[in-house]
């Protein structure tokens, strides 16, 4: 029989087939590459691109041309954009407001070939200190409460580039989502006065068995009440709310852990398409002693239909028991 699994801290329930897990094998492939022609992230397209936000470029050089190894540029078709007030306003029962915020592409190498599986710990570290910096830089902009920062790896996880690239969209309010994590970790720690997220984690190192990689300073593991098929969250050891307050040491640390368990996703589920969403804490200036930042990583392997929709329930063919073993037995190419 299969078993409904309910998440402590938001309260929503998934369905785990427990009695026939799926193994990688289950899963059709879908190649993770996405055709894109000229591509305009490369050396020497930097003109068929807006302006360079943020850029590292050791060997110096003039901006908006070759030489860098990694650019932070606004994105051509933004969801959102910087300019403009707010004006928040009521139509009737709607609300509204303008579509202020920002819109940024990270381009994570200048080489089309590399995906972030590829990266050296050095490359995967510079890309983790973009993300930091960018986040601490739109603080400065009252308009803007939540950062989110976001990687689409594949056709189906929503790529349009193959080239590696990851996106983050600064908005003027806190996302439902995030809402709900925040609402329940904060029930959560009126009730036991401990963070959920860590008490889960040390229940995670306790029991061993949905354990994926650990190293100093993060811990990788399949969640119990997993929504989908292989989803990994990577969580900081020690107790920080604010992703973009961590440390050089524990940037080289999640840059470590990261590399190895997308090579553990490639190698159990042969290069799969993901999603990963960096979950930290809204842009404001109280500390949340209640809230844990976290990365999730999702493989994509299976897709939302009505009963999805209609429950807010999902159904998930391979416990992270199953799962879990199948990454660990991974063979990583070196």
């Amino acid at each position: 029989m299969s078993e409904l699994r309910r998440d402590p801290i938001t309260g929503r329930w998934n369905i785990i087939d427990t009695d026939q897990p799926d193994g990688p094998e289950a899963f059709a492939q879908e190649t993770s590459a996405v055709a894109s022609g000229r591509c305009p992230f490369c050396y020497g397209n930097e003109a068929m691109t807006p302006p360079e936000i943020y850029v590292q470029r050791p060997a110096g050089g003039l901006p908006n041309g070759p030489g860098w190894t990694l650019r932070v540029i606004s994105n051509k078709f933004p969801a959102l954009k910087i300019e403009g007030d707010l004006n928040r306003r009521g139509i009737g029962v709607f609300d509204l407001c303008n579509g202020v915020g920002a819109h940024e592409v990270i381009i994570e190498t200048p080489d089309h070939q590399r995906q972030m599986a590829d990266f050296t710990h050095e490359e995967l570290a510079a890309v983790l200190n973009a993300y930091k910096a960018r986040s601490l830089d739109l603080r400065g902009d009252r308009r803007l409460k939540y950062t989110l920062i976001f990687k689409n790896y594949g056709l189906s996880s929503g790529a349009s580039l193959e080239h590696s690239h990851s996106q983050l969209i600064a908005l003027p309010i806190v996302p439902k989502r995030v809402q709900e994590e925040l609402k329940g970790a904060e029930r959560y720690f009126e009730f036991r006065d401990r963070c959920a997220f860590c008490d889960a984690l040390q229940q995670e190192l306790q029991e061993d068995e949905r354990l994926v990689g650990e190293n100093r300073s993060f811990v990788a593991y399949c969640p119990y009440v997993s929504s989908f098929p292989f989803e990994m969250w990577i969580l900081p050891r020690e107790h920080r709310a604010d992703f973009a307050k961590m440390s050089q040491e524990a940037t080289m640390d999640l840059a470590r852990l990261m590399k190895e368990m997308l090579g553990r996703l490639r190698a159990a589920l042969n290069n799969p398409p993901y999603n990963f969403i960096l979950h930290t804490a809204p842009i404001e200036p109280r500390e949340r002693e209640e809230y844990h930042w976290h990365i999730e990583l999702i493989p994509k392997l299976t897709k939302i239909a009505g009963f999805e929709w209609g429950t807010g329930f999902y159904i998930n063919p391979t416990p992270p028991e199953v799962a879990a073993k199948f990454l660990r037995d991974a063979r990583l190419v070196a």
